[in-house]
């Protein structure tokens, strides 16, 4: 398992979706023997710092990501395009270097800022303007 890295895991930071603490989930990959892990909360970006600290004291490469809510229109739409999940669709991103966090943090601002209905949406618009430094990867299907 050592050269295995998850590369779309949810913590406790994603509400209804995900369970494991952030200090569990380090000690759980330090555990497997892996050397880096990834966390993709759902549209938010809370934990990254404690996962940050917890992974480098642990030892362990932390990649730093969000799983995206993507309007399938504009993300100032606020009429119902679908219904239900058809409001909007996932997409992982992950940061691949330090302009790539700084972008991925970026996005999410917006999608709270600009693009919340029902979820924090982003659209391609935002993503265009902000995808350097990010490594994108299907979501959900």
């Amino acid at each position: 398992m050592q050269d295995f890295v998850h590369l779309h895991v949810h913590t406790q930071y994603s509400l209804l979706d995900g369970q494991a603490s952030v200090s569990a989930l380090v000690d759980k990959a330090m555990k497997d023997g892996m050397k880096g892990i990834a966390v993709t909360d759902h549209g938010n970006m809370f934990g990254v710092k404690e996962f940050y600290d917890a992974a480098n004291a642990a030892g362990l490469k932390p990649i730093l990501g969000c799983e995206v809510y993507v309007a399938p229109g504009s993300r100032f739409d606020k009429e119902a395009v679908g219904s239900g999940d058809d409001r909007y669709y996932h997409l992982v991103l992950l940061a691949e270097n330090d302009l790539g966090y700084h972008n991925l943090m970026k996005i999410v601002s917006r999608g709270f800022t600009e693009g919340y209905y029902y979820k924090p949406r982003v659209d391609i618009e935002v993503l265009q303007e902000f995808h350097e430094g990010i490594i994108a990867l299907s979501a959900c299907l």
